[in-house]
């Protein structure tokens, strides 16, 4: 059993043009969603390695979790919201943090 559930238009680099397909496929005898990437070029057309499947048995777990995502989780946090961390280097507490008695780390 295969059916294409849709396409995402990924991108286009050095004339090779990428889409993520989602469908329902088949694989050892087992039914499940596989997500992958196919590409498009001069020398291949076709399905890539980069991609998941999903075993039909643990769909709706993985969709309770797609669910759970909500717009504003996928929202990038304007620069003055970011905190110290992720934009400046931590301190330590001095000069030798992180060295043990042998000098070893």
């Amino acid at each position: 059993m295969e059916k294409e559930i849709g396409k995402i238009q990924k991108g286009e680099y050095q004339g090779t043009i990428t889409e993520i397909v989602v469908g329902i496929k088949e694989y050892n005898g087992k039914i499940g969603v596989d997500i992958r990437e196919f590409t498009q070029s001069e020398t291949y057309t076709g399905p890539t390695k980069k991609g998941l499947r999903i075993p039909a048995d643990k769909f709706e777990d993985f969709k309770t979790m797609i669910n759970s995502i909500s717009p504003e989780d996928m929202k990038e946090p304007a620069k003055d919201e970011q905190t110290l961390s992720e934009t400046e280097p931590k301190e330590t507490d001095s000069e030798d943090a992180g060295i043990g008695e042998d000098g070893l780390m």
